[in-house]
């Protein structure tokens, strides 16, 4: 079939082309009225950041044991980690029973409401400002505000659960390692104070010697801490390995030299022996304790601070049927339908009038 055959085929049937599509869109527009109104709330806030300078300072006043928390903040928070966090299923769940969405939705199952729940709520990520937005869709207006506020406060509860931000990882691993030094210490404490005092000892072992033996060791268990860590995720032969076991046996040499004996042999169990260990528990303490601090301080300042910019409101108007569009699809695809039908009757006919009539039979 031609172009021109086309053209005309349809100019033939032009009234039946703009008639149906209108009488088709006058169909979808009054079928949309039946369908509920459905409305959309939407909440916007600003996740937390991190703060690097801060915790590159409180890295530095740690010294040599800096290197026990080398990776602990080494993944930065994102907004595609909360918006994660979000859809998880213990969010989902909470939602789920908060707005009791299985009676909401007519489903028995929690899979269910939790796969209408996700058709139902939306996250975008702000690609200039970093800003995520919450977006909530339900029947009831006031429903659909209320479902995406709530989504921020189950954020806020599950980050203050979770050990997310840099601050926060740094805070949980100070606080571990403090706990626990802080029974090595009361151990050392009882230890010392259950030998006998010889005063002997203040000749052999000054105080100044003693805490800088302390000091000393404390390096050489973060070394050895630090190497091990690095072993179990490098090569044996990078070069950060071979930098940290160079410093883990210059510092192992300084304490053998200083202690007056190879690693790993019991001394005597006299004063010094006690002393030297409570000092080194004490040194661990009071480093671990400081850093625990400052953590603290970081997480307060800006680890969970969820900022909200917008809070969800209750939508005045209705999202969803959109009339206009139902009603313009609805004759667009009638349109096409129709036309299609009409170039294909008419190449039919043509086809059935080309085709030679069958010879008569013979009487």
């Amino acid at each position: 079939m031609s172009l021109d055959e086309a053209v005309g085929a349809l100019g033939r049937h032009l009234r039946m082309l703009m008639a149906v599509p209108l009488l088709v869109a006058a169909v979808a527009i009054g079928a949309s009225y039946l369908m509920p109104p459905i409305y959309t709330a939407r909440t916007t806030f600003l996740p937390p950041q991190q703060s690097g300078g801060l915790a590159a300072a409180a890295l530095a006043q740690l010294g040599p044991l800096a290197g026990l928390a080398g990776n602990v903040g080494g993944t930065k928070s994102s907004a595609e980690q909360y918006v994660a966090l979000m859809q998880s299923v213990t969010v989902s769940d909470r939602i789920v029973d908060k707005f009791g969405l299985l009676a909401a939705y007519d489903e028995r199952l929690r899979v269910d409401a939790r796969a209408e729940l996700s058709q139902r709520v939306r996250f975008t990520i702000g690609k200039k400002d970093g800003l995520i937005s919450v977006s909530a869709d339900d029947e009831s207006a006031a429903q659909a505000a209320a479902m995406a506020n709530q989504y921020v406060e189950e954020l806020r509860l599950l980050t203050s659960a979770l050990a997310v931000t840099e601050a926060q990882q740094r805070r949980v691993f100070f606080e571990n390692e403090w706990k626990q030094s802080r029974v090595r210490l009361e151990l050392a404490q009882r230890e010392l104070q259950q030998t006998a005092f010889d005063s002997s000892a203040l000749n052999v072992e000054p105080k100044a010697t003693a805490e800088a033996y302390a000091r000393l060791r404390a390096e050489v268990t973060a070394a050895e801490i630090r190497l091990r860590y690095l072993r179990s995720v490098l090569a044996d032969g990078a070069n950060e390995i071979k930098q940290q076991q160079a410093l883990y046996d210059s510092l192992r040499s300084q304490l053998l030299q200083a202690g007056g004996r190879r690693e790993g042999v019991e001394g005597s169990a006299g004063y010094i022996t006690k002393y030297r260990e409570f000092k080194y528990q004490e040194t661990l303490f009071e480093l671990y304790a400081r850093q625990f601090e400052l953590a603290r301080v970081d997480e307060i300042r800006d680890g969970g601070l969820i900022q909200v910019v917008d809070v969800a409101a209750v939508p005045e108007r209705k999202s969803k049927p959109r009339r206009a569009i139902i009603a313009a699809g609805a004759a667009i695809v009638a349109g096409l339908l129709l036309a299609a039908g009409v170039l294909a009757q008419t190449a039919w006919r043509k086809r059935a009038k080309g085709k030679p009539s069958a010879a008569a039979p013979r009487p």
